[in-house]
């Protein structure tokens, strides 16, 4: 991965867009559309299964292997995460033989980033405008929390309103969610043993266009406090209708799950002599 500041390298942007936060379902081609072999499941059975699990994975605190290709420059760090689903977020990207170069954290009202480079620290509203300037994912804190966790924030709104489709490219069934911009449709697989698995989302806006998508795979066992639990190794993530060979890849190394971090982690004191910047939502 490029440095921060080299000439002609990626902006401080671009070196951390690939933090951004998600293959939806990574099937291969096909000729014709999967069948649906079973009794489609309800809304409500699909939705509790969400809720249980977005319950069950509350936090991770770990490290992961970001490759991004946004911009179409291919773009790979270490990055150091450590994620609260109420939207508390705090990144650190590293780069072979500099160590870290820039640090992103947010409480989920205010965020921070420090350009160790730089030497610059801006800091400011945690809205969704300020956190697409560093992982260009213009979403809330607690959306791309959730994305980190492997699945997708619930919409506010009356699950009567839910509904389940079926995708017959991916042969999963997905559960439509409304929302303010359109819905949220969360893609399941079914298995013959076991609850079905969680394994992409995809955000549309009311023509039905895609907004983002994310895509999890490979899943695995990660310690936790409360007994070990099934998270994605890899995460994908493309804009709009965009190749997830144009967007970003998350692999995990290593991760614990549900290890209560200290509240001043998600908070950023600039180093003395480092000036602060304070900037505002366009």
């Amino acid at each position: 991965m490029k440095a921060v500041g080299e000439a002609r390298g990626p902006s401080l942007g671009s070196l951390l867009a690939l933090l951004a936060l998600p293959l939806l379902v990574g099937a291969c081609p096909r000729h014709g559309p999967i069948e649906r072999a079973y009794p489609p499941p309800a809304p409500a059975e699909l939705r509790r299964m969400l809720v249980a699990r977005q319950a069950a994975v509350t936090s991770i605190n770990g490290s992961a292997r970001a490759t991004s290709w946004l911009g179409g420059d291919r773009v790979r760090a270490t990055v150091l995460v450590l994620v609260e689903r109420a939207g508390r977020l705090r990144l650190e990207a590293e780069v072979s033989l500099q160590g870290t170069v820039a640090i992103l954290a947010t409480d989920g009202q205010r965020f921070a980033l420090l350009d160790v480079r730089k030497n610059e620290l801006r800091r400011g509203p945690a809205c969704p405008a300020n956190i697409a300037s560093l992982i260009r994912i213009p979403l809330s804190p607690a959306e791309v929390a959730a994305i980190f966790l492997g699945d997708a924030k619930l919409p506010d709104g009356d699950a009567a309103n839910d509904s389940v489709d079926w995708d017959g490219d991916t042969g999963t069934d997905v559960l439509v969610v409304p929302g303010a911009a359109g819905q949220l449709r969360y893609h399941f697989r079914h298995r013959d043993t076991g609850a079905p698995l969680l394994v992409g989302v995809t955000s549309v806006d009311g023509a039905q266009k895609p907004i983002w998508r994310v895509a999890f795979e490979e899943f695995v066992d990660v310690p936790s406090r409360r007994g070990a639990v099934s998270l994605p190794q890899l995460i994908h993530y493309a804009e709009g209708a965009s190749s997830y060979d144009d967007g970003v890849e998350i692999k995990f190394k290593d991760r614990t799950a549900n290890d209560p971090p200290s509240p001043d982690a998600f908070t950023l004191t600039p180093p003395p002599g480092t000036p602060a910047i304070d900037v505002g939502c366009p």
